[in-house]
């Protein structure tokens, strides 16, 4: 960077950009520090510090919605799974059924699973299959309401 050439000789050899050297306590100066436009140093720090808990919320909030998508389609993954089964099967069509919604899903929902409905009605067998949607951890805590996947395939043989 150039050095700037003036007649003053306190601004002489400063570069573009740099504060003048201090000459004392001037009016301005004197409303600056009694507005506290110095002590404003650790300001980010603080509202960092106070929108952590409020990323944190929104972190839980949005974990807790891709559960409970996944608990969507857990369900009708089953569903769909133990209907194929169902229709396919020739003799203990509900136990295959049940069995088979069972089998396609992660521990902590098989645990929380509430009912697997198998039957065939009008050519088509059908399977309903109940999941409890758990909080924040799967295996720990659930939510009271269930979802459901249903899923229908046509009876063969």
């Amino acid at each position: 960077m150039a050095l700037t050439e003036t007649a003053d000789m306190e601004i002489r050899g400063r570069r573009c950009g740099e504060p003048s050297p201090e000459r004392g306590l001037t009016r301005g100066r004197l409303y600056g520090r009694l507005l506290g436009r110095k002590r404003d140093s650790g300001q980010t720090a603080i509202e960092a510090l106070g929108m952590t808990p409020l990323i944190i919320l929104l972190a839980v909030a949005l974990w807790q919605c891709a559960l409970i998508g996944y608990t969507f389609s857990l369900a009708g993954n089953a569903a769909d799974k133990a209907a194929h089964q169902g229709a396919i099967t020739e003799g203990l069509r509900v136990q295959e059924c049940r069995h088979e919604a069972k089998e396609h899903l992660p521990r902590a929902w098989q645990r929380s699973m509430r009912q697997t409905k198998c039957r065939s009605r009008s050519g088509m067998y059908t399977a309903e299959v109940r999941l409890q949607v758990p909080v924040l951890l799967p295996g720990v805590l659930n939510w009271p309401f269930p979802v459901e996947g249903n899923a229908a395939f046509p009876l063969e043989g």
